[in-house]
């Protein structure tokens, strides 16, 4: 088995402000092996979304090479763009579990069905997806539409759908933001036994220090060079 998860080497990203340059990534690397997490943390607009956005595939840098779970994309390859994305989507569908600041449910779907198709297109079971609605306090709610609930059940049920993929690389973007204290806890408690469990890669941005203490590694992006 390989432990390697992700490896990224001389990450480049930039956006243009006023019609200048603005650097938010330069010449990063970074390396996660199997049953490790890593805290991203920094200023607002340090590059923490982004970055995950690169990992994951729903942004493309500006140079740089990544290898994620066996899968290699290079900036200077001639692969073609189609090509290069259906890879990407595949590893989001069956191995990578993105946790986004909005949640992303299905709004035609209830909570429920939403971890169910998560489940089923991972290729895992259903029958667990309602345990992890409970496990989530949110069990109650399992037959409501996302609109029929609040932020901080969507981001619980978002969650739920990670869980129920058993993803080999979970990337969550302030996963307890919209959370209160408590629930906040209770979240964190069961991403970290999951990962245990399973062995799986953590990558999470975040502001919260208490939760960033508690990862294998921590980057500062507010602390690149040339940002």
């Amino acid at each position: 088995m390989v432990d390697s998860l992700l490896t990224a080497r001389g990450l480049n990203k930039q956006f243009r402000s006023a019609n200048q340059p603005v650097a938010v990534l330069s010449n990063l690397a970074l390396h996660l092996e199997r049953g490790e997490s890593l805290a991203l943390t920094g200023r607002s607009g340090s590059g923490k979304t982004t970055l995950l956005n690169i990992l994951c595939g729903l942004e493309k840098p500006d140079a740089g090479r990544l290898q994620v779970l066996g899968e290699v994309f290079d900036s200077r390859a001639p692969e073609a763009g189609s090509q290069a994305e259906a890879r990407w989507a595949s590893l989001r569908r069956q191995r990578i579990g993105v946790v986004f600041q909005d949640a992303n449910l299905m709004p035609a779907l209830s909570l429920l069905d939403n971890v169910r198709l998560r489940a089923r297109l991972a290729g895992q079971s259903e029958a667990d997806c309602q345990d992890w609605l409970e496990r989530l306090d949110i069990g109650e709610l399992a037959e409501r539409y996302p609109d029929q609930v609040s932020g901080g059940q969507r981001q619980r049920a978002a969650l739920a759908m990670v869980f129920a993929m058993k993803p080999a690389l979970i990337l969550a973007d302030e996963p307890t933001g919209s959370l209160d204290r408590h629930t906040a806890e209770d979240v964190t408690r069961q991403l970290f036994d999951l990962q245990a469990r399973h062995g799986c890669g953590l990558i999470l941005a975040t502001h919260d220090t208490e939760l960033a203490t508690r990862c294998s590694h921590r980057l500062d992006l507010g602390h690149q060079p040339g940002t």
